[in-house]
């Protein structure tokens, strides 16, 4: 590895599984020291032991991310462990899929709860101590889906709709004080969301066969590849990358 985050100190939240796990071992390999937060039932804590056991810097933060007073408490538990969060990557999420007229309005509340509410509650925890380190990268996880509608998914593509607006939003109006905003927008991914996510869009009938996904992206985009972008958007190489949407798809909105 280069280094490519070495003096920065990181905040994964949903760095427990999938992209977000992914993230969390990329990001300790490249010199960060990186606070996990996850859920109570989650993995967090093995993964941050061995990622100390391989010789990086790592802690387990457990948290409800729609809770704010869980999120302030992973904050300042990880804080407390390293110093201001110099990068924040705002990944944790969860998905609905079915008909709009048969959506309930708790599944409403609950998606944007923890997709959209969760992101407003660690970025405004994380940035009073970020603009006093001098400024910093937030990283957002967006989708492909807050620009290409899918049926099936009107409560999904509505919080990464949010999402995406949130993260240049943050961008615009912190700025001038040190802090990068920007979005990944993955397309879909071989993770257990992504196969939940394809599992739930057959039943409907909607086709995601393995045939429609490669004349859309090709194939199943890998969990590494969104830690990648997000690396980058989270290493000082983007440092004039601001308030951008990094679509991580393999053209899937670009035909």
């Amino acid at each position: 590895m280069t280094g490519r985050l070495s003096g920065k100190v990181a905040l994964i939240s949903g760095g427990a599984g999938g992209c977000g796990l992914a993230a969390s071992e990329l990001f300790a390999r490249e010199g960060a020291k990186v606070g996990i937060v996850d859920l109570p039932k989650s993995k967090g804590g093995e993964i941050a032991a061995e990622i100390r056991a391989k010789g990086g810097q790592a802690v387990f933060a457990a948290a409800y991310v729609s809770v704010s007073a869980e999120v302030s408490a992973a904050v300042r538990t990880i804080e407390d462990a390293f110093g201001p969060i110099t990068v924040l990557f705002n990944h944790a999420g969860i998905l609905a899929v079915g008909p709009f007229l048969e959506t309930e309005e708790a599944e409403w509340d609950r998606l944007m709860a923890v997709n959209v509410k969760s992101m407003f509650l660690m970025t405004k925890a994380v940035l009073p101590g970020m603009i006093g380190a001098g400024g910093g990268s937030i990283v957002c996880t967006s989708s492909i889906s807050a620009v290409a509608a899918t049926p099936m998914e009107v409560l999904y593509d509505t919080t990464k709709g949010a999402c995406h607006m949130f993260a240049r939003a943050i961008a615009v109006e912190f700025r001038d004080r040190g802090i990068r905003c920007n979005a990944v927008c993955p397309g879909f991914i071989a993770t257990d969301h992504g196969n939940r996510e394809l599992a739930g869009l057959s039943k409907y009938g909607v086709d995601v066969s393995e045939a429609a996904i490669a004349a859309q992206q090709g194939r199943m985009c890998d969990p590494m590849e969104v830690a990648n972008a997000a690396l980058f958007l989270a290493s000082d190489e983007s440092s004039f990358v601001n308030g951008t949407h990094l679509f991580v798809d393999n053209c899937f909105t670009a035909v």
